[in-house]
């Protein structure tokens, strides 16, 4: 199935668009640095804060599910990791003074998403049964379910997840900020 082997690859995806986006670079506008920066910090904390309830888990490539989480951004969102990345790319567009390039970029990033969520929540469905369909029905494929905040969550071992995420936009920004000053 196209959605299975899009998730195993979902790593992978955005290594062209980061190319892209830095072959295109020019100076952002003032707004674009300021919206850019919040984009990427906010994307990443969503992650962070995603990482924190779900554990290493979100970095496999095999449909194995260990659990239903329900707490942290997974009460509002049943993707919230996935929201991140869009959040993220779009503001790495912004600070590449590309915003519709950066457009192009997410849409074709939701699309992918598109296909992997569809083969998520299969595989869940089959795995989970009635748990996870009960869950479904209280907390929207992307944005809106019940609004509770909770903060707990294995921080710690967010970041170790995280480091490579982190590690690569790292990369992708002082990469961008090479381009424009060359």
């Amino acid at each position: 199935m196209l959605g299975q082997r899009l998730f195993r690859a979902r790593g992978w995806v955005p290594v062209p668009f980061a190319l892209l986006l830095i072959a295109l670079a020019r100076w952002p506008a003032p707004w674009m640095v300021v919206v850019g920066a919040f984009l990427v910090a906010a994307g990443e904390g969503l992650r962070l804060w995603g990482v924190a309830h779900i554990g290493a888990v979100s970095r496999t490539r095999g449909d194995e599910v260990s659990r239903l989480v329900e707490s942290g951004p997974f009460a509002w969102s049943r993707n919230p990791l996935y929201i991140g990345n869009l959040m993220l790319w779009s503001g790495v567009g912004l600070l590449a003074g590309r915003p519709v390039v950066a457009g192009a970029v997410v849409l074709a990033l939701a699309v992918h998403y598109g296909f992997v969520v569809a083969w998520e929540e299969q595989n869940l469905r089959a795995r989970l049964g009635a748990p996870y369909e009960a869950y479904a029905a209280r907390v929207s494929r992307w944005i809106g379910g019940r609004a509770a905040v909770d903060a707990s969550g294995d921080w710690i071992g967010a970041v170790r997840s995280e480091r490579s995420t982190l590690l690569a936009a790292a990369l992708v920004l002082v990469a961008l900020r090479v381009r424009l000053m060359a």
